[in-house]
């Protein structure tokens, strides 16, 4: 009995947001906000906004009961559907016992179907959108026809009777000013087709609903625009009756399928523009066509064509083998579409176009790119992605002495390391070092070690000192594990490492094109980390070599608490405590009960990064999400980060309301993070670390917002770190444990 307890106790607090939740899905939303403001459009029929909330309320308490996933439930994914039949059912009948009983188990069957939708779809990749709403009204209307307990409803017949009932002569003559036209007939008609959405006629209902789609997106609303008008110019153009628009719940598929390729499924971009212009003659045939067909059983088609083209289409995107970044599918949902594009621009920004498996550079220590991509000598046509790497000294030369021997190469009998995790594919040994300017063109590969990390994706590393392996074909290795030493067997005038990525586990296989992941660049004086890249001839390159006092003071596990002291510049002084936590998908944050907030992050052994922050961004754990944004492991001296934030996560609210209009199409807004690597002290028994980090927002160029930081590692930890902004400095210290 206690442990049920808790478990509601745990489930309930989210059950009010569960309910809303289910209102602003119907437009991809959990905008609490927007959803308000659908609850109160839902209302403009009494009975059928009372119908609705039923319908959700009964259809998430099944989910609960019958043990579905309870963030699906908070999320209104069980209850949309059940709104829309609940409205649907309110709107077409009068209340009484035998309506509220149909209401019950339409509720419970919109469960039922959603599920079965979920699992069906869901095996593709693809939306259950409102199926089951179609499918469930449909049914229960014609089923309801035999129903003689059930009477049918005459509101809206006689509107003006029910408004001098409810309110006299002020409310007739209030309804009747809201009801005329006195919008242009065009922006009329597009904010009749918004609340025919939530089976509402009223002219305010529209414009309210439209309000709501501004608060919750300036993307979504521009998008409605565009899919509402191409269409409605389109049937002017055709000669089609306007009047379906408007009327019989038909113009919101436009609106629906336009906000939901525009930047729901898909990141908003000119490409989508495009595709919702594209898209826009294949829903009006659809509406006709299922109107005509629908006909005969007296049913209407709804939200039909709203559903049978976007899943069409997501379907169609799946199979495309070039271009599929036009446009790109959202991967992870944030439930707005500026989020969406404004994290996927910012992703692209930080990592690039990164490989499926990060590759490392094979090798301890650093290494000069001797023969590049498109080499002078080698590396042509279709073996041209691969890198030929040796080791020089602090004068650029690659041996001592004459040169003569193999042994004055630095790089020979050097190991070699795997790139990543993977199975040991093949491996060819036993032919002996050919003599410095010399080749063996009858053994072009020399000793090769063929690394297999996953289907179609092979690492080959050649020219290997012969009798060196350290593993044996058919042995699992882990990213980092020597595998064997550098020699000068093959094609090889001088000891060197031939390293490359193939599709095939074949010696001769040709190259594929592969990024290199998280290195260390060094060009003269200058340091630099890469996040994903391809390294050049001439650069001096190396894996991050972890510092432990920067690993230590970085490395957060869940279960963990900080406790820091917090100095403001006028000496005021309290205590804030953090806690490590993890979801279920092993996906970490810190936590902060002061402001609600969460700050996700990666810790990869090489480099912790911050990839989200949600909660109040006056909190202490924002400011240190934006300061630690991004730290490496390793310290080098002069070391320069750079990486860039989310627009969402750090512009000006004023200023972000503008750019998300424009956001499709050009980003007037950038943001910029930099820190700097500056001194390091090492003791007897610990090392002093001291870093900088920066903050910028530039607008149009020009710099509106900069905050700095200082950070003091000591003990392995962070001993403190200074916030500056303007003039206000605050003291952040960690408090030992």
């Amino acid at each position: 009995m206690t442990e049920n307890k808790g478990a509601l106790s745990r489930v309930f607090p989210d059950f009010a947001d569960s309910i809303l939740h289910s209102y602003g899905q119907v437009f991809f939303s959990n905008h609490t906000g927007f959803s308000i403001i659908l609850v109160v459009v839902s209302f403009f029929d009494f009975w059928a906004g009372l119908s609705g909330v039923l319908a959700v309320v009964v259809t998430n308490l099944f989910a609960f009961l019958s043990g579905l996933n309870r963030k699906n439930i908070a999320l209104g994914t069980y209850g949309f559907n059940s709104l829309l039949v609940g409205l649907g059912l309110g709107v077409g009948f009068e209340p009484g016992l035998a309506f509220f009983i149909v209401l019950v188990f339409s509720a419970l069957f919109s469960l039922l179907v959603t599920q079965a939708l979920e699992g069906v779809v869901g095996k593709y990749g693809l939306p259950f959108l409102s199926l089951p709403f179609l499918v469930v009204l449909w049914i229960f209307t014609l089923a309801t026809r035999e129903f003689t307990a059930l009477e049918f409803s005459t509101r809206g017949v006689y509107t003006y009777n029910e408004m001098y009932l409810l309110g006299g002569d002020p409310l007739v003559q209030t309804y009747s000013l809201l009801s005329e036209p006195w919008l242009p007939q065009p922006l009329v008609t597009y904010f009749k087709s918004l609340a025919a959405v939530f089976f509402q006629y009223h002219l305010v209902a529209g414009i309210l609903v439209a309000i709501g789609l501004l608060i919750y997106s300036r993307i979504a609303l521009l998008y409605s625009l565009v899919g509402f008008y191409s269409a409605y110019f389109l049937y002017g153009l055709l000669g089609a009756n306007l009047n379906e628009l408007s009327y019989g719940y038909i113009g919101f598929n436009f609106i629906l399928t336009a906000v939901a390729v525009g930047g729901f499924f898909l990141v908003a971009s000119r490409y989508t523009l495009l595709w919702v212009l594209l898209l826009t003659p294949v829903s009006t045939v659809l509406i006709v066509a299922s109107g005509v067909l629908l006909e005969s059983l007296q049913l209407s088609a709804f939200s039909l064509p709203f559903n049978v083209v976007v899943m069409l289409f997501l379907y169609f995107l799946k199979f495309r083998e070039r271009f599929s970044d036009k446009p790109l599918p959202v991967f992870y949902q944030l439930f707005s579409p500026e989020k969406n594009l404004y994290a996927q621009a910012n992703y692209r920004d930080r990592f690039g176009v990164a490989p499926a498996i990060p590759l490392s550079l094979p090798f301890w220590g650093e290494w000069v790119v001797t023969q590049g991509h498109s080499g002078e000598f080698t590396h042509r046509d279709n073996w041209r992605e691969a890198w030929d790497f040796e080791i020089s000294d602090e004068d650029g030369d690659l041996w001592r002495n004459e040169g003569i021997r193999h042994e004055d190469f630095y790089c020979y009998g050097k190991p070699v390391t795997a790139p990543a995790d993977g199975y040991v594919e093949e491996i060819i040994n036993g032919i002996p070092d050919t003599p410095v300017g010399q080749m063996d063109l009858g053994h072009n590969w020399g000793n090769t070690i063929i690394l297999r990390h996953s289907d179609h994706f092979y690492t080959k590393l050649c020219h290997l000192k012969k009798d060196s392996f350290k593993v044996v074909k058919g042995q699992w290795v882990p990213r980092g594990e020597v595998v064997a030493m550098a020699g000068s067997s093959g094609r090889s005038p001088r000891p060197h490492l031939h390293f490359q990525a193939q599709e095939f586990p074949y010696i001769g296989s040709y190259t594929m094109p592969c990024p290199l992941s998280s290195y260390i660049l060094r060009k003269g004086d200058r340091v630099e980390y890469i996040q994903t890249g391809i390294p050049n001839n001439g650069d001096v390159v190396s894996n991050i070599q972890p510092t432990a006092a920067i690993v230590s003071a970085f490395s957060f596990i869940p279960g963990q608490r900080l406790r820091f002291k917090v100095t403001s510049q006028g000496g005021s002084q309290k205590e804030i405590e953090w806690e490590v936590r993890s979801d279920m998908y092993n996906n970490t944050y810190l936590w902060s009960e002061t402001g609600k907030a969460s700050a996700w992050f990666v810790n990869n052994g090489k480099v912790m990064w911050f990839t989200h922050f949600e909660g109040d961004k006056r909190s202490l754990l924002y400011h240190f999400y934006l300061g630690a944004y991004k730290i490496v492991h390793g310290f080098y001296k002069g070391l320069v980060v750079t990486d860039s934030f989310p627009l969402h996560a750090i512009a000006d609210r004023r200023w972000l309301f503008l750019q998300d209009f424009l956001a499709p199409f050009y980003l007037f807004m950038k943001s910029e993070f930099t820190i700097h690597y500056k001194k390091m002290d090492d003791q007897f028994s610990d090392s002093f670390v001291y870093i900088d980090s920066r903050v910028v927002l530039k607008l149009m160029g020009r710099v509106t917002r900069v905050l700095d930081f200082s950070w003091e590692l000591r003990n392995n930890s962070i001993h403190h770190f200074v916030i500056k902004q303007g003039n206000r400095i605050t003291k952040v210290e960690l408090i030992p444990d």
